[in-house]
C-alpha cells in the first residue's frame, strides 16, 4: 500500500506535497501583451522589467498556450481556452459555468480581484472603451464566469496603496497603450514602474510576490514568453523549469491550498520558485 501511495504522489502533480511552499501573503500578477521572450529580456526599451528580472527569478522556459489573446487570459484564469480561437466579446458560451481561480480561492478561504486599467463604469457589460481608456473585455477573463464574487472586478484606480489591503491573488491588466499591444515596450515599462514599483519594493521586504508575464508572444518564438517573479521569498536567478499558463495557475492555487481548475489540475506547479 505504501508503494502505491508513493507512486501516486510521483505521477500526480495535484497530489504532490505542498509543504515546500512558504506562506505568501499576496500575489500580484501583471499581464503584458504580444511580445516574445527575446524581445523583452535584455531589451533597452524595458529597463525596469529587466531590473526586476535582475533581482528576481526569470522562468526561461515559460510559454503561452494559444493565439490570439483571449484564450490565453481564459487559460490563466480558469485552466481552459473553452474552445475560444478569437478575441470576440463576449466569447462564445460566456458566462461560463465552470470552476475558475476566483471560485477556487473562495472555497479555500482566500480572495481574487482583477484590476483593469480604464474599466468603464458599465463594467462587465462593456466590450471596450477605446476612445477614453483603452480597456478591452477580451483581456478581462474573470467577467466571463458566473458567480464572480462582489468586488472582484475593479478598475486599476482601486488598486490599494496599502498592500495589506490586497486580496490573496490579484491580476493587473494595463490598458492597450500600456500593455505593449498598442503602445511601445518603453511605454509599458514606464507604466509598470510608475504604477507598481512601490509594490515591488514592498515585496522585497515582505512575504508578497510580484509576477510579470505575457499573454502570448509575437507569433515568431513558438509562444515563448517572459515570466518573472520578485519578492524576498523568491530564489533569484534563472530557472529552466518549463511552465505554461496552466502551470502558473496551478502554482497560484497551490500557494493558498486551493483546487486548481481545468487543465491546471493536471499541471505541475513550479517547484523551484522559492528559496
Amino acid at each position: 500500500m505504501v508503494w502505491i501511495m508513493t507512486l501516486a504522489l510521483a505521477l500526480s502533480p495535484a497530489l504532490a506535497p505542498a509543504a515546500a511552499y512558504p506562506k505568501v501573503g499576496h500575489v500580484v500578477v501583471v499581464i503584458e501583451e504580444n511580445h516574445g521572450y527575446s524581445q523583452i529580456l535584455g531589451s533597452d526599451e524595458c529597463p525596469y522589467i529587466n531590473q526586476l528580472a535582475g533581482r528576481g527569478r526569470v522562468l526561461t522556459r515559460s510559454y503561452a498556450v494559444a493565439h490570439p489573446s483571449e484564450p490565453n487570459y481564459l487559460a490563466l484564469f480558469a485552466g481552459s481556452t473553452f474552445g475560444v480561437t478569437d478575441d470576440a466579446c463576449p466569447p462564445p458560451g460566456a458566462p461560463y459555468d465552470a470552476p475558475d481561480l476566483a471560485s477556487a480561492l473562495a472555497a479555500a478561504g482566500a480572495r481574487f480581484t482583477g484590476y483593469s486599467e480604464g474599466l468603464p463604469l458599465t463594467l462587465a457589460a462593456a466590450c471596450q472603451d477605446g476612445l477614453v481608456s483603452g480597456y478591452r473585455r477580451k483581456h478581462n477573463s474573470w467577467v466571463d464566469f458566473g458567480g464572480l464574487p462582489p468586488g472582484a472586478n475593479l478598475g486599476f484606480e482601486a488598486f490599494p496603496q496599502d498592500p495589506n489591503a490586497l486580496p490573496q491573488v490579484a491580476f493587473v491588466v494595463p490598458n492597450m497603450a500600456h500593455d505593449m499591444h498598442d503602445g511601445t515596450p518603453a511605454d509599458a515599462d514606464a507604466w509598470l514602474k510608475r504604477s507598481l514599483a512601490p509594490y515591488a519594493l514592498w515585496c522585497a521586504a515582505h512575504d508578497d510576490l510580484l509576477i510579470v508575464t505575457f499573454d502570448e508572444d509575437n507569433g515568431a518564438e513558438g509562444n515563448h514568453i517572459l515570466t518573472l517573479a520578485c519578492g524576498r521569498l523568491v530564489q533569484p536567478g534563472q530557472d529552466d523549469e518549463r511552465v505554461d499558463h496552466y502551470g502558473l495557475l496551478a502554482t497560484l492555487c497551490r500557494l493558498y491550498g486551493a483546487q486548481a481548475p481545468g487543465q491546471a489540475a493536471q499541471a505541475r506547479p513550479l517547484a523551484r520558485l522559492f528559496r
